[in-house]
């Protein structure tokens, strides 16, 4: 029944740590910048063992860090205090106001210059994107599949989580993740400017034919096959 201890010879599963708990410990970190584990729960008024479990938790996952705090005088005798503060993994966690923001200076532009100012500043936003894919895909030949395989990889060390894959009619490029995808979702020249880069990267003509910010799962962009001079693709038909 629940609440009844554990047979002997069992060891009994910890108590589940509070959410909320956690939730406090991280809002008081933020706001203070650091803190003990006796500062935090004075604070939320909990014990410092109560607090150190959340700490312990946090530490384990790499969402907080320790230090000894600085002795700027006479110290009793014990261990010396350790402060405890957010790591910037905990802070990628909290919410972010950057979509909201960005749309909003999306819609300003838009306004006041026009799409075609809007188209400008997409273009301008991937242009240090194009760049270091450019210097990854330095080996990866002509051939527009193979440079496909290496943007690829490149994408994907930028955060984009793409791969390249052969189909009959050339190849394929998918990207499982979309940085801007709430964005581009009300203004499509993000979506437009990326794609124009992948096309000057792969170095021929692509085609979209899907995207993230429209409702789709992944971004596929179709990238033909390359037809040598005199030769006729199996698609291609003989018009009279």
């Amino acid at each position: 029944m629940p609440g009844a201890p554990a047979p002997d010879g069992v060891q009994a599963c910890p108590a589940p740590l509070d959410v909320r708990t956690r939730d406090r410990v991280t809002e008081l970190l933020l706001q203070q910048g650091s803190a003990t584990a006796t500062e935090l729960g004075v604070a939320l008024g909990l014990s410092p063992a109560g607090v150190r479990r959340h700490l312990d938790a946090m530490l384990a996952e790499g969402l907080v860090e320790s230090r000894e705090r600085p002795d700027r005088g006479r110290r009793g005798r014990g261990r010396p205090a350790r402060v405890f503060t957010l790591t910037a993994a905990a802070r990628e966690t909290l919410p972010h106001t950057y979509d909201g923001l960005a749309t909003a200076a999306l819609r300003w532009i838009a306004e006041h210059g026009g799409p075609a100012e809007v188209a400008e500043f997409a273009a301008a936003q991937v242009t240090a994107l194009e760049e270091r894919c450019r210097a990854a895909m330095a080996e990866a030949g002509e051939d527009p599949l193979a440079r496909a395989e290496a943007l690829a990889r490149a994408l994907t060390a930028e955060g984009y989580a793409a791969g390249a894959t052969t189909i009959a009619t050339g190849g394929q490029l998918c990207q499982h993740h979309c940085p801007v995808a709430h964005v581009a979702a009300e203004f499509s020249q993000l979506c437009e400017a990326e794609t124009e880069v992948i096309s000057r990267l792969v170095g021929t003509h692509v085609q979209r034919l899907a995207t993230i910010a429209n409702g789709d799962g992944v971004c596929t962009t179709h990238i033909p096959a390359r037809v040598e001079p005199g030769a006729r693709s199996d698609r291609q038909r003989i018009v009279r």
